[in-house]
Formats: C-alpha cells, structure tokens, sequence
C-alpha cells in the first residue's frame, strides 16, 4: 500500500511540473531595458593574519569485534497499481518570427 502511495506522489508531481511547462505560453509585448549605473570603488587590502594550528595523524588499525549473523528473508509479490491518465495540451505557439 505504501508503494502505492509513492507512485501517486510522484504522478502527481510530474503532473505539476508539465503544467508549469506546457500550459503557460508568455509573448513579450514591451522590450525592457536595465538601468545605467556608474560605479566607482578604491581597491581593498586583505588583512594580515598569522595561524599557528595543531597536526592531525590520520591511520589505520584492526580490531576484533563480534557481530552477529544475521541472515534475512524477504517475500515479494505483484500488484497492480492504478495511475492517473493526463492528456496535455501545450498553448498554441504564437508569434514564433
């Protein structure tokens, strides 16, 4: 039942995205334009900075553990899920030249 739950998330969000990709068609009707900006700076300077730091050894070694022996059967089956059926339509294409 749990997978069955996921499948329709994930239907669900694929039917949202092609919404926002195929049913929006913007057609620009006003060329915009940025604003004219000057902009004067003086150059900065990094401060000096003197760092004492530690030293890291990084190594390897064994050790014995006991782990337990874990053995694990799982039973699996077939189900049969139902999945929502979408048609999309995209907008006409207007003004393509």
């Amino acid at each position: 039942m749990r997978t069955g739950s996921i499948v329709a998330l994930v239907a669900a969000a694929a039917v949202v995205i092609g919404v926002g990709a195929y049913m929006i068609d913007f057609d620009v009707t006003k060329e915009g334009s940025l604003p004219d900006v000057d902009v004067s700076v003086d150059g900065g300077e990094m401060p000096e900075v003197d760092a004492e730091v530690g030293s890291v050894e990084v190594g390897t070694k064994t050790e014995k553990v006991t782990v337990p022996d874990v053995d694990v059967e799982v039973d699996t089956k077939e189900a049969e899920v139902t999945l929502p059926d979408i048609d999309v339509t995209p907008p006409d294409e207007k003004n393509d030249g």
